[in-house]
């Protein structure tokens, strides 16, 4: 058989065929190229080696609009006992709401979203950032509301909009444990990643 004639035979398996074994292998070709090409190629482009992330929890969601966010209590919990409004708790650190409405994603995003980054060399107070924390599966995605930058590196400081305050982890972020800055939020796609990675481990459990 010639080469044309095989590569006739190749071409027709993968799009005409209409077969589980065409499929199975279109989807293993979809899944290398995606990862191996278009991801390594993004990451390029974009300067990070992350360039699409979902988001697995709900800490930067916000439960209505910018003004009832502002006004929200701060807690946790119905039990909660502090009493502080989500405003005073960023004023309390240089940033006044008219500061905190020009930020990114000043609506927050929700469990479920893919993030596009880009690289972080540039990250300021407001943005949104990724970056990893030891002894956690998932990079954490948060706002910055803090940069230390006395010892000519930057150090960063989060919070998630929607947390009650700042974590112990979220203190201390070195410009290297950065992954990515977002710049661009895509609603819901997420889910597919966060469905997948669960009926996974129901598998290997």
């Amino acid at each position: 058989m010639s080469l044309k004639s095989k590569a006739k035979n190749v071409w027709s398996f993968l799009w005409e065929e209409d077969s589980f074994a065409s499929w199975i292998v279109n989807v293993a070709l979809a899944f290398i190229i995606i990862k191996f090409l278009v991801y390594p190629g993004l990451g390029l482009a974009l300067g990070t080696a992350a360039p699409i992330v979902a988001v697995v929890s709900g800490s930067m969601e916000h439960d209505s609009g910018f003004e009832s966010f502002w006004q929200s209590p701060i807690c946790c919990s119905y039990n909660c006992a502090r009493r502080e409004a989500q405003g005073p708790f960023y004023e309390n650190r240089n940033i006044t709401r008219d500061v905190f409405a020009e930020f990114s994603f000043v609506n927050g995003f929700n469990k479920g979203d893919i993030m596009i980054l880009y690289r972080p060399d540039n990250a300021v107070v407001g943005d949104v950032i990724v970056y990893t924390v030891p002894n956690r599966p998932d990079p954490i995605i948060h706002r910055v509301i803090a940069i230390d930058e006395t010892t000519g590196k930057k150090v960063f400081t989060t919070k998630g909009d929607h947390n009650c305050d700042i974590g112990e982890f979220e203190k201390g972020i070195a410009q290297e444990h950065v992954i990515g800055k977002a710049v661009w939020r895509v609603p819901f796609l997420g889910w597919v990643k966060i469905i997948a990675v669960s009926l996974l481990q129901l598998f290997v459990r």
